[in-house]
C-alpha cells in the first residue's frame, strides 16, 4: 500500500491509476470451469484518473480501458487496451484533461467557458458500459458519441455515427434490445429541450418519439416491455440555461427537487405515441431492472430505488479513497401502474441492497422473471458481495449473498447454460478486487446457488467499472441493456 493510501478504505485501490496496458495473457485457473463456457466477458472501466497535474473528479469520469476474459477449452485469457477516444487521445497528447466529462470541466477560464458554450465539445470517452447499436459493438457513456471496437483485439474503430439527422447530445449507455431491434433516447437542451426516442434496425435508425420538457431530467437508463417504452423522470432536474452558463461540471448543475415527483412518461413500442403519464413519489435511480405488461391493461417497472439523488455525491473520488463508509446500492422497487389515471403503487421487492443488476435479459426481458443478480453490500462500506434475489420470496428473506474477506465484486453478468429450461440454470462472472494482493480475479459461481466454480487471478488491478457483457460462441441473443 503506497503512503497516499494510508488511511483509506482497503478497496480505495481499486480507484488508483493504472496506466499500462497488457497483451493477451494466460491465467491459471482454479477449479474447473463448465465444458460449455465459450465466449469473452468484455468490460470497460476508468483507469486513468489524472492527466498531467490535473485529475478527474469523479468516478464516472476516468479515462476508459477495455478488458477481454477470453474463455475456451476450461482456460481464461485476460488482456486490457484503453479506448483511443479523443479525449483520450488529446489528453495525451496535450498533457492535460481536454474534455469535459460527467463532473470534471476543464474550461476554468472565463475564455473556455464562452467558446464551450458556442462550440461544445462532447465527450467520447465511453466509460459505462459494452453493448450494441445496430451492426457495432460499442463502448458507450451518457453522450451521443459511441466508440466502436473490435472485440477479440480491442482495437479502437472509430466512432458510432448517428447520422446528421440525430438530435441530442446526452444519451444512455443502456439501449434496450427485443431480439429484433435496438431501441434509445437522447436529450437535446435548449429553449426548448426534448427527449429523442429512436429505434435502430441494422444500420438504420429513426426517431419514433419527441417530447417536449422544461427542464429535462438526469436518466442514466430507461424502461422496456414487451409493448412499451417508459422514461422516468426523477426529480433531478437542470435548467438548459444555467447549463450553458454557469461554468459547473455537467451534473453539478442539476438540482434535487422532490415537489415534482417522479413523473412516468409511457409510449407505445412500436409507434411512438404517448400512453399516458403517471406520476409517483419522489425518488432516483441509476437503473431499471426489467418492466412487465400486465394482462389488466397496467404495467410494472423493476428499479434500484435511492431516496435521492445524494449517491452521486458518495460516488466523488475523494469520498471513494477516503476512509469514510460509502454506500453504493439501493432497494429493488417495483412501480405498477394501473391501466388507467390512477394512482401508482409502489413496492418494495426485496430488504437486501443491491445495485449494478443483472437478469437473463435475452429470455425474461420486458416478461415475468423471477431473479435478480446484482452487487451487494452486506457490510458497512461499498461493494463487497455478490447477491441473488427470489421475487417469488418473501422481501425480508429472499437473497442468497456470496461474500469473502478482502474481496469487492463488481457487476455479476449472467451466462445461461445453452438448453437450459431453469432461469438460473447457468454461471456468474464477476470481476473482484482483491485488495490485499492488489490485484483482480474473474469469478465464476453457480448462478443458482452463488457457490464457486472457478477463478482465474489476473496479473494487475481491473479498476472499479459499471458494465460488460458476454460474447458467446455463438453469440446467444441480445446483448443485456
Amino acid at each position: 500500500m503506497s503512503e497516499s493510501d494510508q488511511g483509506a478504505a482497503p478497496y480505495a485501490v481499486g480507484f488508483r491509476s493504472v496506466p499500462r496496458e497488457l497483451e493477451t495473457t494466460q491465467l491459471a485457473v482454479k477449479g474447473r470451469l463448465p465444458d460449455w463456457l465459450s465466449g469473452a466477458l468484455l468490460r470497460v472501466a476508468p483507469a486513468q484518473f489524472e492527466v498531467g497535474r490535473q485529475a478527474y473528479a469523479h468516478w464516472f469520469d476516468g479515462l476508459a480501458r477495455l478488458h477481454r476474459f477470453g474463455i475456451a477449452d476450461g482456460s481464461v485469457t485476460y488482456q486490457s487496451r484503453f479506448l483511443r477516444s479523443e479525449a483520450y487521445t488529446q489528453a495525451k497528447r496535450q498533457g492535460r484533461i481536454v474534455h469535459a466529462e460527467f463532473a470534471t470541466d476543464p474550461c476554468r477560464s472565463l475564455f473556455g467557458r464562452v467558446q464551450a458554450i458556442f462550440a461544445p465539445t462532447i465527450t467520447d470517452n465511453a466509460v459505462v458500459s459494452v453493448n450494441r447499436i445496430g451492426d457495432d459493438l460499442v463502448a458507450l457513456t451518457e453522450t451521443r458519441l459511441p466508440v466502436r471496437f473490435d472485440p477479440h483485439t480491442l482495437e479502437t474503430l472509430g466512432i458510432h455515427d448517428f447520422g446528421a439527422s440525430v438530435e441530442g447530445s446526452v444519451s444512455t449507455a443502456h439501449p434496450h434490445h427485443d431480439g429484433r431491434l435496438a431501441y434509445t433516447y437522447l436529450i437535446s437542451f435548449g429553449r426548448q429541450s426534448f427527449y429523442h426516442v429512436h429505434v435502430v434496425d441494422g444500420a438504420q435508425e429513426r426517431e419514433i418519439a419527441r417530447i417536449p420538457v422544461e427542464r429535462p431530467s438526469y436518466m442514466h437508463s430507461f424502461g422496456m416491455s414487451t409493448r412499451r417504452i417508459v422514461l422516468a423522470e426523477f426529480p433531478f432536474v437542470v435548467n438548459p440555461l444555467v447549463l450553458y452558463l454557469s461554468g459547473k461540471p455537467f451534473i453539478r448543475n442539476y438540482r434535487w427537487d422532490p415537489r415534482r415527483g417522479t413523473t412516468l412518461t409511457v409510449l407505445d413500442k412500436e409507434s411512438g405515441a404517448l400512453v399516458g403519464r403517471w406520476t409517483a413519489p419522489p425518488l432516483f435511480a441509476f437503473h431499471h431492472v426489467n418492466a412487465v405488461d400486465r394482462e389488466d391493461g397496467g404495467l410494472e417497472i423493476d428499479l434500484v430505488a435511492y431516496d435521492d439523488a445524494s449517491v452521486i455525491d458518495d460516488l466523488y473520488l475523494a469520498r471513494l479513497r477516503g476512509a469514510e463508509p460509502v454506500r453504493a446500492v439501493g432497494r429493488l422497487v417495483r412501480l405498477t401502474l394501473p391501466p388507467d389515471d390512477g394512482p401508482v403503487e409502489t413496492r418494495l421487492l426485496s430488504h437486501t441492497p443491491i445495485e449494478l443488476p443483472r437478469i437473463d435479459y435475452p429470455r425474461r426481458q420486458g416478461r415475468p422473471y423471477r431473479f435478480v443478480w446484482g452487487a451487494g453490500q452486506a457490510g458497512e462500506d461499498f461493494l463487497d458481495s455478490i447477491v441473488k434475489l427470489d421475487l417469488d420470496g418473501d422481501p425480508a428473506d429472499n437473497a442468497l449473498v456470496w461474500r469473502e474477506d478482502g474481496a469487492w465484486p463488481g457487476e455479476p453478468v449472467f451466462v445461461r447454460r445453452p438448453g437450459a429450461a431453469a432461469e438460473d440454470d447457468g454461471v456468474l462472472l464477476s470481476v473482484v478486487l482483491d485488495a490485499g494482493a492488489e490485484r483482480s480475479f474473474l469469478l465464476v459461481l453457480d448462478a443458482a446457488t452463488l457457490t464457486e466454480i472457478a477463478r482465474a487471478e489476473a496479473p494487475e488491478i481491473v479498476t472499479f467499472g459499471f458494465h460488460g457483457n458476454f460474447l458467446g460462441d455463438p453469440e446467444d441473443g441480445p446483448l443485456h441493456a
